[in-house]
């Protein structure tokens, strides 16, 4: 019971802000008209069952005036069912849509909203595969918690309704036992809810583990999926290393995770199954063995016999939805714990910013990024580096050198405000544009104009600026290729996405431009007429690079090196170096 509650809570936390939001009148609207043609429904089933006793019974006495009557009548309630069903269907597919493109913008502006998708990553698997919860968690979320819940609403009104029904059958067609009537007011009720409570408690103690197999079948599926998809991204590095073998290996490891969860559905779906399919066809007779005697004793004709075995059936079935459903809650309660994971892991990610200690980004009215002392951690909690004092002054190229490990792109990212693990602060002028360029940039699939324009909208710039940008990196044969859409991270060598990323810096034209060993794909003369270019086209841009390499010195005003002290590294400043003959100036 009180999984049940916990559950219902993360339903109704999940699923009612759509009814509160800004398509709440158009939800209630449909939500309200589906329950209302469900309600229909019913009554027209009501209608059906008083049907069957007249016609029936109009068969039994051969009455052919009654008979054309009746099926007059069952031609109007037929096509009032199928009117009922064709809109009720349709409405409900409407309210889904809505609900699940209302449900994906909410997550998805969650989980892109200050880069929590990344310390979402750096907090481990707390949300497996996001992309599964985003597309097919919602997806079966929105389907299953409105069939499940107009479902169980129909079965609700459909007991009251065939309640009454029975029990004034019950009346009619008292319990008869070896020819004697034992009045048992209601008896085809009682025995309904026997039957439905025996048939719930044997489906519960079979099919309780159906809900963890379920949900790790889920998981074992997207993760199989994802290493998929890994290996579609780096198959150039695959076929190079010969690693076929070796990712056939991994990935059958992985599938066999798949395979050996199935193995366990199947067995206790095969149990549950056994047990439901027996049991509702034991339903099928059961009213029959009860209300036979009193046919055969005369005491109801053949209408009553077929109304009471409906009636039985419509409260039996009422009774036992768990039953029926079992399987499709099942799945539900699974998405739903899924969903619950992905949004408490979403919420945990936004507040590592504000948990103190925290290494806070705030604004500043000087001209220079400051750091204060400065602590900077990884996710388990270890020093990385520790400074205080240090300044990275405006139009004051900046190199950061030091051993491979030391922490130098995590400066890079706690300065952006990306890694929130350690404490100290860092300000940064208020209004300064920041563009980092990673060793690897990503560029959107898409056409190579909007890759390049990448984060501003694809008509940010003019087709001149970026045919400008692309022959100044180097690149004079993507010119034709602007409106190509293609996956460029796949189709390009590394060495061309540096340089498509400097194209990309170049107009955007940042304030700080943070290059984190964004050349190392490129031959020394490449990158020196690079760096030459960054130093023409954005003349008031400080360059902050991240290498290893020694020529780097030349085109940077100031040298720091990450070394080690004690537990963690610091940065130490060094003499700028000189700068060369061919008139380098720092940017």
């Amino acid at each position: 019971m009180q999984n049940l509650r916990s559950t219902l809570a993360i339903v109704w936390r999940i699923a009612s802000p759509y009814f509160r939001s800004e398509d709440k009148t158009a939800g209630r609207v449909l939500l309200a008209v589906i329950i209302a043609l469900q309600l229909a429904s019913v009554g027209n089933d009501v209608l059906v069952n008083q049907w069957r006793l007249r016609f029936y019974n109009a068969l039994q006495e051969k009455d052919w005036n009654g008979f054309v009557r009746e099926m007059i009548v069952f031609c109007v309630l037929a096509a009032v069912s199928v009117v009922i069903g064709v809109y009720q269907l349709y409405l409900t597919q409407w309210l889904q849509i809505r609900w699940r493109n209302w449900m994906t913008t909410r997550f998805l502006g969650e989980w892109l909203r200050n880069a929590n998708y990344y310390r979402m990553e750096l907090q481990g698997e707390a949300a497996d595969n996001p992309d599964q919860r985003l597309s097919d968690d919602v997806k079966l979320f929105v389907d299953r918690t409105l069939s499940i819940s107009v479902g169980l609403l129909g079965q609700i009104v459909t007991l009251g309704s065939f309640v009454i029904i029975l029990w004034g059958l019950s009346e009619a067609a008292p319990l008869n036992l070896f020819g004697h009537d034992i009045p048992i007011p209601g008896y085809l009720v009682w025995a309904a809810l026997i039957y439905a409570i025996f048939g719930t408690a044997l489906t519960q103690w079979i099919g309780r583990p159906l809900v963890n197999l379920t949900f790790e079948q889920q998981r074992y599926e997207a993760d199989f999926r994802f290493n998929l998809i890994r290996v579609r991204e780096n198959t150039e590095q695959i076929a190079l290393l010969k690693g076929d073998n070796a990712e056939r290996q991994r990935l059958l490891q992985r599938f066999a995770a798949v395979i050996h969860n199935w193995y366990g559905i199947m067995s206790r779906t095969k149990r549950i199954t056994a047990f439901t399919g027996s049991y509702a066809q034991a339903a099928v007779v059961f009213p029959f063995v009860l209300t036979a005697p009193a046919f055969f004793a005369n005491k109801i004709l053949l209408g009553a016999l077929i109304q009471t075995a409906e009636a039985f059936g419509k409260v039996q079935d009422a009774l036992s939805f768990f039953v029926s459903a079992y399987t499709t809650l099942a799945e539900w309660r699974a998405v739903v714990a899924r969903l619950d994971g992905f949004e408490m892991a979403v919420d945990s990610a936004s507040k590592l910013p504000t948990t103190k200690p925290t290494i806070e980004v705030l604004p500043s009215s000087g001209d220079a990024i400051q750091i204060e002392q400065l602590l900077v951690r990884l996710p388990n909690g270890k020093a990385q580096i520790a400074t205080d004092g240090f300044r990275i002054r405006a139009n004051e190229g900046t190199l950061v050198m030091g051993p491979s490990g030391a922490g130098k792109s995590t400066l890079l990212r706690a300065i952006a405000g990306i890694w929130p693990f350690g404490s100290g602060v860092i300000r940064v002028p208020a209004n300064a544009s920041l563009m980092t360029l990673p060793q690897r940039p990503y560029f959107p699939i898409g056409s190579l104009m909007a890759a390049l324009a990448y984060p501003s909208a694809v008509d940010a710039f003019t087709p001149t600026e970026i045919t400008d940008a692309l022959v100044a990196v180097g690149l004079p044969q993507l010119t034709a290729r602007l409106e190509e859409d293609a996956h460029w991270n796949r189709m390009l060598s590394l060495g061309e996405q540096q340089r498509l990323g400097l194209a990309r810096a170049l107009l955007q034209r940042p304030q700080y431009l943070f290059l984190d060993e964004a050349t190392a794909s490129l031959d020394e003369p490449s990158e020196a007429r690079l760096y030459r270019l960054l130093q023409e086209r954005l003349p008031t841009t400080t360059i902050i690079s991240i290498g290893h390499r020694s020529t780097l010195r030349d085109f940077h005003a100031r040298t720091v090196e990450l070394a080690a002290d004690g537990d963690a590294f610091t940065l130490r400043s060094k003499e700028a170096a000189a700068l060369s003959e061919q008139g380098l100036r720092s940017p």
